[in-house]
């Protein structure tokens, strides 16, 4: 098959749309499969990480997100993510599938719906979007959320009866390393304590989250000997003051960008302090307790059916420092929380949606 995929990543978007592309992207690739992106150019695009990862990426030219070119009352909240209009979008992509024979093309943007799917629909064979909001309608052959909580109903009047839904986290797009590790992660969970805790606010971070985390467990009575390991992205925009938190902290920070190994950190960790998004079910994978800061409207709806299922404790943004320390000294002086959170988490998804999906994809062919 060759497929092509839009999705965008940039400093307001975040890069939570291109990674999970890129995931299902390596796994069709490994089945022989042709794999190709459409991108927007915008600030922290991640063209040159797609090309590093072996695949070819067109890059759309993009006007500025200010730039007023007449939405209309049918656009819906994320329209100016793309920093042109849908119709001027679908234009350029149909461009860059034209003399190719495109047998799917995969679609994991907020602010493209029906319309655009519509306008692409007759040059290219069939269409999977990838949505987590359930806001819009949609012109696909199969729709993926995958998100807990998520009803295939929710989507009764925004697709056809045709289209192919597949919902929950069982069909999280995940990178093979999170199954592989499965097995190993869990065991070192029967009997856990808090030495070790993973800091990830996600790629870009702008809001700076990271800093409230680290002033927080700074100023808590946890003992200085905890290890703290921040995950970054290597364009973050706060990237240099985390750096010099890290240097006067009292405990073993270290801080990492753009890391090739988040399963084995997640796997070495005992307890994660994360933005939500995809990677809230890499954490559920390996059973990994997780302390999730809301930073978006759209994550309020995982949140809550985290927390409901004890995989999780939302915590809102902006960060109360004083809570947060509180619950994590409470992990540390009651660490059964630990593993009872771990047995929660890791009933929710096992790191094998990414055949699912493909196994889709084959069948619709």
């Amino acid at each position: 098959m060759n497929v092509v995929f839009r999705a965008d990543a940039s400093v307001q978007i975040g890069t939570g749309h291109v990674m999970r592309c890129l995931t299902l992207a390596e796994a069709l690739r490994r089945g022989g499969h042709q794999c190709q992106f459409i991108c927007s150019g915008f600030p922290g695009h991640f063209g040159r990480q797609i090309n590093e990862k072996g695949f070819a990426v067109e890059t759309l030219p993009s006007s500025s997100r200010d730039t007023a070119f007449g939405f209309s009352e049918e656009d819906n909240a994320y329209a100016k993510w793309l920093g042109i209009s849908w119709q001027e979008d679908a234009s350029q992509t149909l461009r860059f599938c034209s003399g190719d024979e495109v047998d799917w093309i995969v679609v994991d943007h907020y602010a493209l719906d029906a319309r655009w799917e519509r306008s692409v629909s007759n040059v290219v064979g069939k269409i999977m979007v990838i949505d987590d909001l359930a806001n819009r309608p949609h012109f696909a052959d199969i729709l993926l959320d995958q998100n807990l909580g998520r009803l295939e109903g929710d989507y009764d009047r925004l697709v056809s009866a045709n289209c192919k839904r597949l919902i929950g986290p069982e069909y999280a797009l995940l990178r093979p390393e999170f199954s592989r590790l499965r097995k190993k992660s869990l065991e070192r969970r029967y009997e856990p304590e808090l030495k070790r805790i993973l800091v990830s606010m996600g790629g870009t971070d702008t809001p700076n989250a990271t800093a409230a985390v680290l002033t927080s467990l700074e100023s808590s009575s946890l003992p200085s000997h905890l290890r703290l390991d921040v995950v970054m992205g290597a364009k973050a925009p706060w990237l240099n003051d985390i750096g010099n938190i890290a240097k006067n902290s009292r405990f073993n920070v270290t801080v990492s960008t753009n890391v090739q190994d988040m399963g084995e950190r997640m796997c070495l960790a005992d307890l994660s302090i994360g933005a939500a998004g995809s990677t809230s079910w890499e954490r559920c994978a390996l059973g990994l307790p997780s302390i999730v800061v809301s930073q978006a409207q759209n994550q309020s709806g995982i949140l809550q059916a985290l927390s409901g299922a004890g995989a999780a404790i939302k915590l809102d943004f902006p960060i109360d420092e004083a809570e947060l320390a509180s619950l994590v000294v409470d992990f540390y002086s009651n660490p059964e929380k630990l593993a009872t959170m771990a047995r929660n988490a890791s009933l929710l998804c096992d790191g094998m949606g990414v055949q699912r999906v493909i196994g889709w994809l084959d069948d619709e062919q």
